[in-house]
């Protein structure tokens, strides 16, 4: 299960690509600064995942107050060249080695007989660290509840 509302959100450094180069992704960068939205999902160039993140990229605006940062297993390289394929703008982290994906205990075991991913989840965490919202799906086809991450996000704002 995920990692429960009111647990201390674990820190982490991961790679992105971008057009500058590799560069670090740390979720210390926002604390005291800006609440944060962590998007789990599974593979980059599959189905659900791409429509999730040309969804969240298409309605930025609409998390107000917060940085979104997506995270899957992929490389920051594969990673690049499907946002740039699906115009994807999210801010996306790679978590090769599964420690991020491990930490906030949303690892999806055995994906399609391939191997561990991480599953696909939300989390809100407040400027202070706080997860102010917890959910995994119930299974890799299904989306987080964007209307109810919103509404935490509007609380916080």
């Amino acid at each position: 299960m995920a990692i429960p509302i009111g647990s201390q959100a674990p820190d982490f450094t991961l790679k992105s690509k971008t057009p500058t180069g590799v560069v670090d992704v740390k979720l210390a960068n926002n604390l005291g600064k800006t609440n944060t939205v962590l998007l789990f999902f599974p593979l980059a160039f599959t189905g659900v995942c791409t429509a999730e993140m040309c969804d969240v990229s298409n309605g930025l605006d609409s998390f107000t107050g917060a940085d979104v940062i997506a995270i899957s297993v992929d490389s920051p390289f594969a990673q690049e060249a499907w946002a740039k394929a699906n115009n994807i703008k999210v801010t996306l982290a790679s978590d090769l080695n599964k420690t991020v994906t491990k930490a906030y205990d949303v690892v999806f075991p055995m994906l399609a007989g391939v191997g561990d991913t991480s599953a696909r989840a939300a989390f809100v965490i407040d400027k202070n660290g706080v997860v102010q919202y917890s959910e995994q799906t119930p299974t890799p086809k299904d989306l987080p509840n964007f209307e109810a991450i919103k509404a935490v996000l509007a609380k916080l704002n």
